[in-house]
């Protein structure tokens, strides 16, 4: 049992989005460690394929998998040679590259990866046309997404300023006049 000082001894929960149009990424993580929930939730997912979604074990090379172990949980059904590749592909390096870079700076301990795991559900339009834009900007979501569990952000206080502007995200933004009811 992790002490409650522990890293991870509870979910960390994180979210980013980076990039514009089809190869922009949008990572959402969940960081706990083995023996907790997060192991249930990872485990299950893993084992609860449905379709068109197959969580899978992020891997950096074939039979390397990322340390921490960091499921890779699709948000949309492979549509097309293009969007499969880029899913199992660059958005796959990216999440691994990202994770990784999130250890190398230290923000995941390195000396408690072995004990920890990641669930990254991760979004790639069906319209991606560029498998490198995919990659660099999944890498950045992936580490934004870690950092952003780490660090606890965005704080309260800032959900509350973006709150006064109204609600607004990559595919719709309310107007003025829906906004005020």
């Amino acid at each position: 049992m992790p002490s409650p000082d522990s890293f991870a001894a509870t979910a960390l929960i994180g979210e980013s989005f980076v990039g514009d149009g089809v190869n922009a990424a949008h990572t959402n993580v969940v960081i706990g460690r083995k023996g907790g929930p997060v192991e249930t939730a990872w485990v299950t997912a893993l084992a609860t394929p449905s379709a068109g979604h197959v969580p899978f074990l992020t891997v950096v090379r074939p039979s390397v998998p990322v340390k921490p172990a960091t499921l890779f949980v699709t948000k949309a059904a492979a549509a097309g040679e293009l969007h499969e590749r880029a899913t199992w592909g660059s958005a796959q390096a990216g999440l691994a590259q990202g994770v990784l870079d999130a250890v190398t700076e230290g923000l995941i301990p390195a000396e408690e990866a072995e004990e920890l795991l990641v669930i990254a559900a991760v979004w790639v339009n069906p319209g991606v046309d560029d498998l490198d834009a995919s990659f660099r900007n999944q890498r950045a979501a992936a580490h934004g997404a870690v950092r952003a569990a780490v660090t606890g952000a965005p704080s309260v206080a800032d959900v509350l300023d973006a709150a006064e502007q109204g609600p607004a995200n990559p595919f719709y933004t309310p107007t003025a006049e829906v906004l005020a009811r």
